[in-house]
């Protein structure tokens, strides 16, 4: 993946992780018919906001995976994939070891 974008401040470039659906009882459901899912993988992260003349890290780094709200932040799409970019304050949490392992299968 070759993106070349950098959030500004404190902006988050996130990827969207689809999950894998086993169809059950051979009901296919369409794509505009499914939810998005609301996990993603951080790809870029800003440099943080200036809060009093000093800059405020971001507590995510770029490979973090992270949950935000259904209807948080703007997409975009670049060289043919959609990300998302959302404001730090819209990530709801970061999910650690365990999690990653369990979800983590493409």
């Amino acid at each position: 993946m070759a993106v070349n974008i950098t959030p500004l401040h404190d902006r988050v470039l996130v990827k969207r992780i689809e999950d894998k659906e086993t169809v059950r009882g051979g009901i296919i459901i369409p794509d505009s018919a499914k939810e998005k899912p609301q996990e993603g993988e951080v790809v870029a992260v800003g440099a943080g906001k200036i809060e009093k003349g000093a800059r405020v890290p971001l507590d995510v780094k770029a490979g973090d995976r992270i949950l935000f709200g259904k209807y948080s932040g703007s997409e975009i799409k670049i060289e043919n994939e959609e990300y998302l970019i959302l404001r730090e304050d819209e990530i709801l949490a970061k999910l650690s070891g365990a999690s990653k392992a369990a979800g983590g299968k493409k």
